[in-house]
């Protein structure tokens, strides 16, 4: 069993297990982070064909180069509320590993900041809040100059059965 499918695995790594190279980009006003080697590609706010019968935060899917690609909207998914896109608009392509196998799927994002590398000592564990789900997939926040950046396991933002939820979506389009 890897780490990242393990229960309360976000708890129990450590800073230094979790130093590296970060996709970091903005929700809202809030700063994330998601690690360099789950990312695929970025691509530009395209066309997305809506799934009828998913859930609000699955937008649909895309045809990227010939491969049906789901695309979910994590500013939806965590609770943020829907927004007009914006020029600054992405779609990020991760890999994730999902109970069926690798998933390849995009989530819709604000902007994108940069790549970053975080080192063991600009990082903390994730604050002991009462949010539920989110602490299973928050592994830690990182201090960069003056602002925080939340650090996501971008395998567990979605819970097993919200990946089902993605990976059915490519049965259906």
């Amino acid at each position: 069993m890897t780490q990242s499918a393990m229960p309360g695995a976000a708890a129990s790594m450590s800073a230094g297990s979790l130093a590296g190279k970060y996709m970091t980009f903005r929700l809202d006003s809030e700063d994330y982070g998601l690690a360099i080697l789950k990312v695929r590609e970025l691509i530009g706010l395209m066309d997305i064909t809506r799934v009828p019968g998913t859930r609000n935060y699955i937008r649909g899917v895309i045809n990227l180069r010939g491969k049906v690609i789901p695309i979910v909207d994590l500013r939806l998914k965590f609770g943020m509320g829907q927004i007009e896109p914006t020029n600054q608009t992405v779609i990020i392509v991760v890999q994730i590993a999902s109970p069926t196998g690798p998933l390849t799927m995009g989530v819709v994002v604000d902007e994108v900041l940069e790549v970053r590398n975080i080192e063991a000592g600009q990082i903390e564990p994730a604050p002991e809040l009462n949010a539920g789900e989110m602490a299973d997939y928050v592994l830690g926040v990182g201090k960069i100059e003056k602002r925080v950046l939340f650090l996501l396991d971008i395998d567990r933002v979605l819970s097993p059965q919200e990946q089902l939820a993605v990976a059915n979506t490519l049965d259906v389009a």
